[in-house]
């Protein structure tokens, strides 16, 4: 759904990307629109160098574009999305500088604005990678709906920038502000980001085996109850082939196939780029002889696949967006592992019981069987029939 955001330097036209017209959710929130009429009220200098760290669908940085803002995702999606709103509003490419998480941040930051991630370890890897870059003179100034903000995300910009108080609400949006303090950005300690641990016992191959995890990665400090369950029951025999990790997290199931088929080739692929840095480095970890049997890629799902290309697809889906509870994700995850598959492949899924899966896989490849389950979760297999 495209959409208008009003703010102080204009009127944007806005789309979430990928663009579909069935989709009611817009591209900005009231955290964006509260956010720019402070920066034009307050008169704030835009003439530095302007950061924009996790704007979700690139409204930010639309609106901000004259002033010629470097922009930091973890996502693909949402750069994608930028990219297609700034063409959109007929803004040159090179007006905004666009980077990844994974990029290397500017050395000097004289505006540092950020929408406040779900992911509060995310955050704190931001934080501490921008750090160096920030002086006293830098304005800081967070965004997000009242209930994104929380006790731990002020004290965490006091401890790695200084100190922090919050606006009023309005519309349910709330803003951060943070002084820089020289004492204080000194003092900050490491970087605790990557953060790696040893898996537990019980689950086959990967027991006692070594996980590294990136900041935003989720359930970064253990391995999630739905990913336990997932790896004890994967396919007995993968025979080689292509297999996909789709929405690979951490990497650590198709680091299990990779040590239960070496013939197998894997492609671990995720829209987060913190996910996919840290699937190659949990593979590479396990996998330290082995070269040229996995692939790792930032994409937008299976989209990027020539069709029938893929032999077997692995899925855990993820059930939100920022904060919206919804299945367009695994809709899109199913079809594009249909897409992909060559006749008589297969997709497997782990999901919530609730979530009812099952349905969308009958509708989507005219079967499912389930493999197995327990109180919490389903393991389901669809077969590409032709």
């Amino acid at each position: 759904m495209s959409d208008r955001m009003t703010a102080p330097w204009g009127e944007y036209a806005l789309a979430r990307f990928p663009e579909d017209p069935r989709d009611q959710l817009r591209a900005w929130d009231a955290s964006d629109a509260y956010l720019l009429r402070h920066l034009a009220e307050s008169g704030t200098p835009l003439d530095g160098t302007v950061v924009v760290v996790g704007d979700r669908w690139g409204a930010l940085t639309t609106a901000l574009a004259g002033h010629r803002p470097t922009q930091i995702t973890d996502s693909f999606l949402s750069r994608e999305a930028t990219g297609a709103n700034l063409e959109r509003g007929g803004v040159e490419a090179d007006t905004v500088r666009l980077l990844t998480t994974r990029d290397t941040p500017p050395d000097r930051v004289d505006v540092l604005l950020v929408r406040v991630p779900k992911s509060l370890a995310l955050l704190e890897d931001q934080l501490h990678r921008l750090a160096p870059a920030v002086h006293q003179d830098t304005v800081v100034i967070g965004t997000g709906m009242v209930k994104e903000i929380h006790t731990s995300t002020l004290l965490l910009f006091e401890r790695v920038l200084g100190p922090t108080r919050t606006s009023l609400a309005q519309q349910k949006a709330r803003l951060i502000f943070c002084t820089p303090d020289a004492r204080i950005l000194e003092a900050r300690g490491n970087n605790p980001w990557p953060y790696t641990y040893q898996l537990p016992d019980d689950i086959g191959l990967l027991a006692g085996r070594t996980v590294v995890n990136h900041a935003g990665v989720f359930c970064a400090d253990r391995l999630d109850i739905g990913t336990r369950f997932f790896l004890r029951h994967l396919p007995k025999d993968p025979r080689g082939g292509r297999v996909v990790d789709l929405g690979c997290g951490n990497g650590v199931v198709g680091t299990a196939v990779a040590l239960a088929d070496p013939d197998a080739e894997v492609v671990f692929v995720d829209e987060s780029y913190q996910a996919v840095a840290s699937a190659e480095a949990t593979y590479r970890t396990n996998r330290p002889d082995v070269d040229g049997k996995a692939e790792f890629r930032v994409g937008d799902g299976l989209e990027a696949f020539a069709p029938g290309s893929v032999d077997l697809v692995l899925n855990n889906p993820p059930f939100h967006s920022h904060q919206a509870t919804t299945d367009a994700t695994a809709r899109r995850m199913f079809t594009g592992a249909r897409r992909a598959l060559r006749p008589g492949g297969e997709l497997w899924v782990v999901g919530n019981r609730h979530l009812g899966y099952h349905v969308t896989l009958r509708r989507i490849f005219g079967n499912s069987e389930l493999v197995a389950s327990d109180a919490k979760f389903v393991v389901l297999r669809a077969v590409r029939r032709s």
